[in-house]
């Protein structure tokens, strides 16, 4: 499938970057799962990788939900305004 008809959903959107520790908070608007694949998009970002990393409170998490504000381990830098999709 081309990469331009790939369905993509928006789940959240980035509330904050902490760059010393390359996290990025999100708020979700929809189901995460630790392994699901994401893309960052924004006026100066636009990657993808796989949730690795989830943490809610410094715990590490499997999933979270909607309405829950994250911690995921970036490879790249994110900004407030973010939009997050899962790909």
């Amino acid at each position: 499938m081309a990469e331009e008809e790939r369905e993509e959903k928006k789940i959240g959107e980035v509330t904050h970057y902490f760059d010393n520790i390359q996290v990025a908070i999100v708020r979700l608007e929809a189901p995460l799962r630790k392994g699901d694949k994401v893309r960052f998009k924004g006026h100066t970002t636009d990657f993808e990788e796989t949730v690795d990393s989830m943490q809610v409170d410094h715990a590490d998490i499997e999933e979270a939900g909607e309405g829950d504000e994250i911690g995921v381990k970036v490879t790249d830098r994110v900004r407030e305004g973010d939009e997050v999709y899962k790909v």
